[in-house]
C-alpha cells in the first residue's frame, strides 16, 4: 500500500477523502466545532505517524472511524475532569467547515431558519447519552452499517441496535414539538 510506504501524495488523497467525515464524527460526538477541528488534526497526525502499523484487518475507513471515536472519547474524559462540558455551536456565525461558493448561498431568511433548526437539533443531540449519540452519528450521519459501528466502537451488534433504537426514540420525543410547529 502506497500510503504505508510513506507516499505523501497518497496521504494527501486520504486527507481529502476523509477529512469531512472525520470532522462530522468528531462534531457529532463533541458538539464543539473548535474541538472537532483539533480532533481532526490529531487524528490525521496519528494516522500519518502510525499508518505503517495498519494491518488491514478492517477497512481503512473503519480504522479511521475508530481512531476518531477514541480521540473524541479521550477529549470528553479529559475535559469532563477539568470543566463542566459546554457546547459551542458550529462556528460563531453558524457556519460549518464546508466551503460554499457565494453564488450558492441561501437567502437570509433561509439561513436564519436553518440555523434555528440546527440549534434545535444540536440541543436535542446534547440530551442523548454519549454512547447513544456516538452510535447515532456513526449510523445516521456517516452511514456506517451496524457491523461497522460494532467494529469501530468495540461493542456488540445487539448493543448497537439497542442504542440506536433508544437514540432515535429519544430524538423523536425531543423534536416532536418542532415538527408540529412546522405543520
Amino acid at each position: 500500500m502506497r500510503l504505508q510506504r510513506g507516499d505523501e501524495w497518497a496521504f494527501q488523497l486520504l486527507v481529502r477523502r476523509y477529512r469531512k467525515k472525520i470532522y462530522a464524527i468528531a462534531f457529532g460526538i463533541t458538539l464543539d466545532a473548535e474541538e472537532s477541528r483539533d480532533i481532526l488534526q490529531e487524528v490525521l497526525l496519528q494516522v500519518y505517524r502510525s499508518i505503517h502499523r495498519f494491518r488491514g484487518d478492517a477497512s481503512l475507513s473503519t480504522w479511521l472511524h475508530r481512531i476518531t471515536v477514541n480521540r473524541c472519547l479521550n477529549w470528553k474524559r479529559r475535559w469532563a475532569r477539568r470543566f463542566k462540558w459546554m457546547h459551542t455551536p458550529l462556528g460563531e456565525d453558524g457556519e460549518d467547515i464546508g466551503d460554499v461558493p457565494a453564488s450558492d448561498l441561501p437567502s437570509p431568511e433561509t439561513r436564519v431558519a436553518d440555523l434555528q433548526t440546527r440549534q434545535q437539533v444540536d440541543k436535542a443531540m446534547r440530551q442523548l447519552p454519549e454512547a447513544a449519540r456516538t452510535v447515532f452519528v456513526l449510523r445516521e450521519v456517516e452511514g456506517l452499517s451496524y457491523e461497522e459501528i460494532a467494529n469501530v466502537t468495540g461493542i456488540k451488534l445487539g448493543t448497537v441496535r439497542s442504542r440506536l433504537f433508544h437514540a432515535r426514540k429519544r430524538l423523536k420525543e425531543i423534536l416532536q414539538p418542532l415538527v408540529e410547529d412546522d405543520a
